[in-house]
């Protein structure tokens, strides 16, 4: 049987995050599910200590120091040494860019951006100190490679967040330390406006070669993948599951 890792899924109370945690659970991972509503951190680990699993819950603004610091402390509290990372949690607040307010730019790169860094550091501090390794896997976007129209505080985000990723891959190599990200488009709470509104919907589909959004499942395995001994000698990549919407030649 396979060794049960402690597990930490930031964003896990819903859609992407929600099935991240799940799916490392369904394989016998300790999970620690964390989210900023305490309430959809909580059902999720009823989701799956209900299927046999084990899981706990930490509530946390990714964006905060203090927060971010007691989650990694209730890891390894709870399961010990944090082997598996997942920086997922995330906002968005839409606008033209003429339009945009300051303020939505600075919460949703505050957010994404500063959340991130902050998961990596606590993940990276707590494997360096574990001295088995680890990996972190970080949530960018399509955005983030190649813009999108309403969103340049998302982009920007999620354009930072591909840089800190090949960073730190660079910077944690020689600790064992795999730092990988996924660009995933799934049917979540974060995409309903763009499913729901027929207009959009049709729209973007056109420019998805599969022809549909893929489901949170979907995107999950790809997370388990990039923590799984298959792939060992992955670091520094970018993944995306979505149904080849973006293409690198």
């Amino acid at each position: 049987m396979a060794e049960r890792r402690c597990v930490v899924v930031t964003g896990a109370g819903q859609g992407l995050g929600r099935a991240v945690a799940e799916a490392f659970a369904a394989q016998g991972d300790a999970v620690v599910v964390s989210d900023i509503a305490a309430g959809l951190a909580i059902e999720t680990v009823r989701s799956i200590t209900r299927s046999g699993g084990t899981a706990t819950a930490q509530p946390a603004d990714v964006s905060s120091e203090a927060d971010m610091s007691a989650l990694a402390a209730k890891a390894a509290e709870e399961f010990g040494t944090p082997r598996v990372w997942v920086n997922n949690a995330g906002v968005s607040r839409p606008a033209m860019l003429h339009k945009m307010a300051a303020d939505d730019f600075d919460f949703v790169l505050r957010v994404h951006a500063r959340g991130t860094f902050l998961g990596i550091r606590e993940a990276a501090q707590a494997m360096m100190a574990g001295g088995a390794g680890g990996v972190i896997v970080n949530v960018t976007s399509s955005a983030g490679l190649q813009g999108t129209i309403g969103q340049i505080n998302y982009a920007g985000a999620k354009g930072a967040i591909i840089a800190m990723t090949k960073s730190a891959a660079r910077e944690l190599a020689r600790y064992d330390i795999r730092v990988n990200a996924v660009a995933p488009l799934a049917a979540t709470p974060m995409t309903e406006k763009l499913r729901t509104d027929e207009k959009l919907s049709r729209r973007f589909l056109d420019q998805i070669p599969l022809r549909r959004f893929g489901t949170p499942e979907e995107a999950a395995s790809a997370f388990v993948y990039l923590a799984a001994e298959q792939s060992a000698y992955i670091t520094g990549q970018v993944l995306s599951i979505d149904g080849g919407l973006y293409m690198v030649s």
